[in-house]
């Protein structure tokens, strides 16, 4: 286990200093929120979910879902590295006939559904839970949103439908960094009490360090064994995590590093020990 999690802390570094590079290529894009889901994606792809980037369309692989889908970055740096398409592509973040755009586009090898404007994540990801137990299939479905887009109606109506049709095989997972694009999530529309409004809507529960990778390796692995109702684990976070000056600041929300931010940033990462 030791050995794992080494192994997933270093496959997350070096999503972070991706994560830089491209947006600071790209001159544009959500730093903050990438850097904060980092772990979380990086588990899921290398660790928890039956995905083949050799036979991407197969059967019974599971699914996951960006619904915070600004937050491509991190998305795009794990399935480059996982072998979905080739590293250089990456550099191509946001360019002009790229398949890597600002948003998740299922032209994107790896990517199973688009993803835009927020709040619609839920549905999209119970509609693809539901088939999966329709069609009597062995599937798990993961959805990653973000603070601000679980103040929108859609998701509680989602989280409500989720429950009465005893997803199992959904789990949701909350970014939980603390801020959306216009400041403090206190600030501008509180959440808490979090954990028992989910718990209200029929789901079950699960809290954890979201740049913590053995808590994150032990809250899938709860999530898998319940039965007869969805999981959701909200992973506390921080938002721009492993670059010092992006950490806890809102502007980075939305702000690409400049080349000297870059510079700063990827030397900072760099001397990261694991």
């Amino acid at each position: 286990m030791k050995n794992k999690i080494k192994i997933l802390e270093s496959k997350a570094n070096e999503v972070r200093k991706l994560i830089v590079k491209m947006l600071a290529e790209a001159k544009s894009g959500h730093p903050g929120g990438s850097l904060s889901s980092t772990e979380i994606i990086t588990c899921l792809y290398f660790d928890i979910m039956n995905v083949d980037p050799e036979n991407p369309d197969m059967e019974n692989r599971d699914k996951f879902h960006l619904s915070k889908g600004h937050c491509c970055p991190a998305l795009y740096a794990v399935l480059s590295l996982k072998g979905y398409f080739p590293l250089h592509e990456l550099m191509n973040l946001r360019k002009l006939g790229s398949f890597l755009q600002g948003h998740p586009d299922i032209k994107t090898p790896g990517v199973e559904v688009g993803s835009g404007s927020l709040g619609q994540g839920l549905s999209i990801a119970l509609g693809m839970a539901l088939a999966a137990k329709l069609d009597n299939k062995e599937q798990r479905v993961y959805c990653l949103m973000g603070d601000g887009e679980v103040q929108e109606g859609n998701i509680w109506e989602a989280a409500m439908a989720a429950a009465q049709f005893k997803a199992d095989n959904l789990c949701g997972i909350l970014d939980n960094n603390g801020f959306q694009i216009d400041g403090r999530i206190e600030e501008v529309m509180g959440l808490e009490p979090l954990a028992d409004k989910w718990k209200a809507f029929g789901w079950n529960v699960i809290r954890c360090d979201g740049h913590n990778i053995e808590q994150l390796l032990h809250s899938f692995e709860e999530a898998k064994r319940v039965k007869f109702k969805p999981s959701i684990i909200i992973a506390r976070t921080v938002k721009g995590k492993g670059v010092s000056f992006m950490e806890h600041v809102v502007d980075f929300h939305g702000r690409s590093p400049t080349d000297e931010e870059k510079v700063i940033a990827l030397d900072e990462l760099k001397r990261i020990k694991k």
